[in-house]
């Protein structure tokens, strides 16, 4: 897959966890970049697609939705 070059500015302490957990895996902290972004991405998109099934649901207010957990018990 073709790259693209970025510069990113890493919190000190972030950096160097970074870093420790690139050694650790042998891999390199562009590897690691780019499998926590790809990641979050796809949680978003997991998010967005969640949201656009549920679309046409009936909304309730959080008073009922308190209720209603606390009649299942978990709450």
């Amino acid at each position: 897959m073709p790259t693209k070059k970025a510069t990113v500015y890493l919190d000190a302490d972030l950096h160097k966890a970074l870093r420790l957990k690139a050694v650790e895996t042998s891999r390199s902290l562009s590897d690691l970049i780019n499998e926590a972004i790809r990641r979050s991405l796809t949680e978003d998109a997991e998010d967005i697609a969640a949201f656009a099934e549920r679309v046409s649901e009936p909304l309730i207010s959080y008073d009922e939705m308190i209720k209603r957990l606390k009649n299942d018990g978990r709450i």
